[in-house]
C-alpha cells in the first residue's frame, strides 16, 4: 500500500509547503505519504466511519493523528461544497469503483474539484485498471467530464490515472 500511495503522491507532484485535499481517506496512506513528502497540511475526507475505525487500529495508520492531517467524516459530495474556493494546490481523488460511488465521478463533482483547486494546481484522479470492455469508456467519461469542468489533462496509464491541471 505504501508503494501505491507514493505513486499517487508523486503523480500529484506533492512537494514542500503545498496544501492537499485527499478525497476518500481509506487507511490514510496517501495523506500520510503527502505529509512525508513535505505537504504543509492535508484535509482528507472519508464517508465510511467503519474504514476510519479500522484505520484507528492499524499501526501503519497511526500517523493520521499528525496535527497536519485533518480528517472529515462525511460525504465528499457535500463536504466539498463547504470548502473555500481555490484553497488547495493539490488534490488526490481516489474514489471507489464507479458502480459503488458514481456521484464522485459526476460533472458536478469535477466542477467542485476545479473550484477548490488553486490556479496552477494539480489534480491526480486514480482510475485503476477498469475492465477491458468498460474501462476505456469509464476513463474517457472521466476525461470528458473533467475537461468540461475546466481542467486540462493527460491520461497517464503508468500511474493508473488522470493528471489534470488548472491554468
Amino acid at each position: 500500500p505504501w508503494e501505491d500511495a507514493l505513486m499517487k503522491v508523486k503523480a500529484a507532484k506533492i512537494k514542500r509547503r503545498v496544501k492537499v485535499l485527499d478525497i476518500c481517506t481509506g487507511l490514510g496512506y496517501t495523506a500520510i505519504t503527502s505529509i512525508r513528502r513535505g505537504a504543509s497540511n492535508v484535509l482528507t475526507i472519508e464517508k465510511d466511519e467503519n474504514v476510519l475505525r479500522i484505520a484507528s487500529y492499524n499501526p501503519w495508520s497511526r500517523k493520521l493523528e499528525d496535527e497536519r492531517i485533518k480528517i472529515i467524516l462525511g460525504d465528499a459530495v457535500q463536504v466539498i461544497k463547504e470548502l473555500e474556493s481555490e484553497s488547495f494546490e493539490r488534490i488526490i481523488h481516489d474514489p471507489p469503483r464507479f458502480a459503488l460511488a458514481g456521484e464522485l465521478y459526476s460533472g458536478e463533482f469535477y466542477r467542485e474539484l476545479y473550484r477548490v483547486l488553486k490556479r496552477n494546481g494539480i489534480l491526480y484522479h486514480y482510475t485503476g485498471q477498469p475492465g477491458i470492455r468498460r474501462g476505456a469508456s469509464i476513463i474517457q467519461g472521466i476525461a470528458r467530464r473533467s475537461r468540461e469542468a475546466g481542467f486540462n489533462l493527460t491520461i497517464n496509464r503508468s500511474v493508473l490515472g488522470i493528471i489534470a491541471f488548472k491554468d
